[in-house]
């Protein structure tokens, strides 16, 4: 998927005298009575941080809609109100949501926090924004949303302390367990790829990415990968050096379409995953649970453990 090269600017632009209107007479950055509101850019985050706030923090999330793309979307009237709103933004950075930046930048109010998550995670503009595919990555993100919701709300502290300490222990229980599993008993497995959204999860797994890193790339920003790497996959492909095929359902490009064919024709195995939840109802936790058991399956039937 390409990231936005600024498109929207223009109609965030009109979006901005509506939003304001729209608050004028608050007196508040708040528009959810006592409680916070806190604005995530996309669901993923956003169902975190709604586990963590429990019922002391609102949360709204813009980008909901599987079929939409992070990268290029073109926000609402109600998304620029939703921002005028919020106390606490949560947006993915790395050139994924320049969008979101506009929106907070556009519509400054006195007192709002912005959790740039690239910015925390010390991921530049130009690095694999596809952060929330490493499980440290998710657990910093998690400490920082949990401290912010502290600090807007400090006579909850406890609460919120509670609250993080269920979502770790009860809530990602099944989803730190099946990434265990999964690295310990298919650690150094071949296994091959669509584009970089599947190369933090990797390594975290212990699996072998083969995918040359400049194809993942390539169909993960939506520019034509080379000849040369395309051929080095169809040669894995036919040659059965990866056990299984990832994909990123969401972004299935031509060659990716090909190499999808081409795996299942050589009886490799193939799975997917997504960039944001599917279905859009999920949390975080069973989003990725469903991917992980998918992978687990796909890998246990490849290599006969």
């Amino acid at each position: 998927m390409t990231p936005s090269s600024g498109r929207c600017m223009l109609a965030i632009s009109a979006l901005i005298g509506v939003a304001l209107t729209s608050c004028v007479g608050t007196g508040s950055a708040s528009s959810g009575g006592h409680r916070p509101v806190v604005v995530a850019a996309e669901n993923f985050w956003g169902s975190i941080a709604a586990q963590l706030g429990g019922g002391r923090v609102r949360v709204t999330s813009i980008i909901t809609n599987p079929n939409a793309d992070p990268h290029d979307y073109e926000p609402t009237t109600a998304d620029a109100r939703e921002m005028a709103g919020a106390r606490f933004v949560i947006e993915n950075g790395i050139g994924y949501d320049p969008w979101a930046q506009k929106l907070v930048d556009a519509n400054p109010v006195a007192g709002r926090d912005v959790l740039d998550v690239g910015r925390l995670l010390g991921v530049p503009v130009g690095g694999n924004p596809h952060v929330w595919y490493s499980p440290s990555n998710v657990q910093r993100v998690i400490d920082a949303i949990t401290a912010e919701d502290k600090k807007l709300d400090p006579e909850d502290a406890a609460y919120f302390d509670q609250q993080r300490s269920a979502f770790e222990s009860t809530g990602l229980a099944q989803y730190h367990r099946l990434i265990s599993e999964i690295h310990d008993k298919y650690a150094g497995t071949p296994v091959g790829a669509s584009e970089n959204i599947f190369a933090y999860l990797a390594p975290a797994l212990g699996l072998d990415l083969l995918t040359p890193p400049s194809f993942l790339r390539a169909i993960s920003e939506g520019s034509e990968p080379s000849a040369a790497d395309k051929a080095a996959i169809d040669l894995q492909i036919s040659s059965h050096q990866i056990k299984v095929y990832v994909y990123n359902s969401q972004n299935a490009t031509p060659d990716v379409q090909r190499q999808i064919e081409e795996a299942r024709r050589a009886g490799i195995l193939v799975t997917t995953i997504t960039e944001t939840l599917v279905p859009q109802s999920a949390t975080f936790q069973a989003w990725q649970v469903g991917q992980l058991e998918a992978l687990a399956a796909a890998l246990h039937q490849a290599t006969g453990r």
